[in-house]
Order: C-alpha cells, then structure tokens, then sequence
C-alpha cells in the first residue's frame, strides 16, 4: 500500500484549490473515484485502510473523515490539514499553471509554462476528445500529473485554454479506448 502517494495527491489538490480560489483556513472536502484511490494506494479500498491512512495522515492533516459517494469517497480535510497545506512551498509551475491559464492564454503560451520548469516535457496530440493535447515531465519534475490541455471556443473576440490533471493510472484508463 501507498500512504504516501495518497496523502501527496491530496495535498496536491488541496494545494491547486488554494492556488485557484484562495485560502479561507476552512475544511475541504475533495471526491475520489474509488478506482483513483486503488490506484493510489495499490490495493482494494476497504473501511480499515481508510482508517489506516487517517491514521497515517493525522499529524499533517489532522482528523480526516470519509463519507461514501456514488462510485466513490468523499475525503474531508480540516482546517488544520487546509492551514498545514497553505504553509507548504514548491508549487511554484503548478502557481505559474495556473496564473497563464487565468489570463486567457493560447495552448501555446500554456505549454510555454511547462517548457520553462523543465527541458524534458511530453507534448502529444489527446487521447481523449475532449482534450486537444497531453503534456507530462516523463521524469516527474517538478510532478508528475499528466495535464490535458483544450482550447476553449472563443466568445466575444477572446480565446483561451483550460487544463485538468490527472495521475497516469487514470488517464491511461479513462483514454486508452
């Protein structure tokens, strides 16, 4: 099992929300796909090892709370785990990410954004229709997510791009059709 990649991947996300909405030192709630969460833990996801990584997780984000959904957990975070999260550093291309595709930003200028974290970037026609481009760091750096980039319709003389993230298990098996 794979604690660490979990708890990563929720202060990943927690971090973008941040990033996107800023900080108002509340709990957050984010939903997982009960296979996202086997693919992050490599194993079948059961009652006891929630417990287990609750445990795991406490002295960085406190008290989390599991609540089922359709297909799905919803992972509650407390403001102590949101205020941990907040006070960490490192997010400096998913900040830049996000501030390029806020301003109504070309795929281009996007794909930019990777180019300058790193010299070893991925850029390939989607998989998936509803995507116009993939694009990775296949060594991880600065993470790890596989970002599928589209060209939003351009309305009122303005065009731009939008980006979602997923870890490589997902969308290898939401695209590989």
């Amino acid at each position: 099992m794979n604690f660490e990649r979990l708890e990563k991947n929720l202060i990943d996300n927690i971090k973008e929300a941040q990033l996107k909405l800023g900080y108002d030192n509340r709990p957050m709630s984010l939903n997982y796909m009960t296979a996202s969460l086997k693919n992050l833990i490599g194993e079948d996801i059961t009652d006891n090892l929630l417990s287990e990584f609750s445990e795991y997780a406490l002295p960085r984000l406190g008290n989390l709370t599991f609540h089922p959904i359709k297909d799905g957990i919803c992972i509650t975070i407390p403001a102590e785990g949101t205020s941990y999260v907040n006070s960490l550093s490192g997010y400096d291309f998913l900040a830049e990410l996000i501030k390029k595709v806020s301003s109504h930003a070309s795929l281009e200028e996007v794909t930019a954004v990777f180019g300058k974290y790193s010299d070893n970037v991925v850029i390939e026609e989607s998989a998936g229709e509803e995507f116009d481009l993939l694009v990775y760091f296949p060594d991880k750096a600065p993470d790890e997510y596989f970002y599928c980039l589209a060209a939003e319709p351009c309305i009122s003389g303005g065009c731009h791009a939008m980006y979602h993230r997923f870890i490589r298990e997902d969308y290898e098996e939401m695209f590989s059709n």
